[in-house]
């Protein structure tokens, strides 16, 4: 599509789906949902809306050969790397710098370990995103239709475009009844329209938005003193009460989208035995049920056990309870 430049941001840690990946090769890179790494999906069902030469990844300065190596397609200067991580607001404001050196074109924001079901229709939704992006002073956000009122994603309301973060059960099973969407953190505007925005709203990244962004040379001394701020907290909060005469405007998706946010995931995308068990690899069971077992490395055999995760790999072992999955994060501190 003429005018319109991707971007897919690649800055993931590996922490949730640990130890299948690893802060050298985190989720993005992972192979385990449809074949191809989730960030090879990310790019491919962009097919016919942006080519490689219209396609950027903003990712970790570690990660950034990993990337140029999955994505060969991609010249090396549209894989840029991070020197240190600083949330979603630096890197989207880098991301406008890199894929909007000249003109106005519409730059859309995309996460590189989503899972979607039906890329044509995701096509589709994203066509009409573009197309509303090109005629107002709105940063578009594509909204996806919920299945159940889940508390791991933030919502936005589709009529305020007002944005809310995750909520308990009961507040969710309320943004349900309110017609809320989940927030899938994809966003697209005019390159004006998010240089106006972090102008205003983050004045402290926009220097990274200038076109042509900032020298690979420069990065490090320009990320230093930068916040760690998600694009929701620095700017999507602010545009969305009408800041500047920008806006939000919402385009309802319902694509088959899920983040695939660990190892849970397993239990909705993989068969399960005659027990509700997941087995991959060399896994045994005997009288166990609802347990993700996962076998890369040294066999696994489970005896009188429910609703375990374990998982082994050349270099580490995963034994976890299914309802601490959510604590997954604390292993790392």
């Amino acid at each position: 599509m003429k005018g319109f430049k991707a971007v897919i941001l690649a800055g993931g840690s590996g922490e949730r789906f640990w130890p299948l990946s690893t802060p050298e090769r985190p989720k993005q890179f992972l192979s385990v949902f449809g074949g191809e790494s989730l960030i090879r999906q990310s790019v491919s069902r962009l097919g016919g809306l942006a080519g490689p030469g219209d396609t950027f990844v903003v990712t970790s300065h570690a990660l950034a050969a990993a990337t140029v190596a999955e994505l060969p397609e991609l010249d090396r200067s549209h894989v840029v790397g991070e020197p240190m991580r600083r949330d979603t607001g630096p890197a989207v404001a880098l991301g406008v710098g890199i894929a909007a050196p000249e003109g106005d074109p519409v730059v859309g924001f995309f996460p590189s370990d989503h899972l979607i079901g039906s890329p044509a229709r995701f096509r589709a939704t994203l066509r009409k995103a573009i197309a509303l992006a090109r005629k107002g002073e709105s940063i578009v956000v594509i909204g996806i239709m919920p299945s159940y009122p889940a508390t791991a994603f933030g919502y936005v309301d589709p009529v305020k475009g007002r944005f809310v973060e995750k909520p308990d059960l009961a507040k969710a099973k309320r943004y349900l009844k309110a017609g809320y969407l989940w927030n899938a953190g994809m966003f697209i505007a005019r390159a004006s329209v998010f240089r106006r925005a972090l102008e205003l709203c983050a004045p402290a990244l926009a220097g990274l938005a200038a076109p042509g962004g900032v020298s690979v040379r420069a990065l490090g001394a320009a990320y230093e003193p930068l916040p760690r701020i998600s694009f929701d907290y620095a700017v999507m909060e602010h545009v969305s009460r009408g800041v500047g005469g920008l806006g939000v405007a919402v385009v309802p998706g319902d694509f088959g989208w899920d983040d695939v946010g660990g190892y849970g995931a397993f239990d909705k995308y993989y068969p399960h035995d005659a027990d509700g068990n997941v087995r991959e690899g060399e896994c045994r069971a005997v009288d166990s049920s609802g347990n993700i077992c996962v076998a890369r490395a040294a066999s696994i055999s489970l005896v009188g056990v429910k609703n375990l995760v374990v998982v082994t790999t050349r270099d580490a072992v995963l034994v976890a309870d299914k309802s601490h999955l959510s604590e997954m994060k604390r292993l790392f501190k």
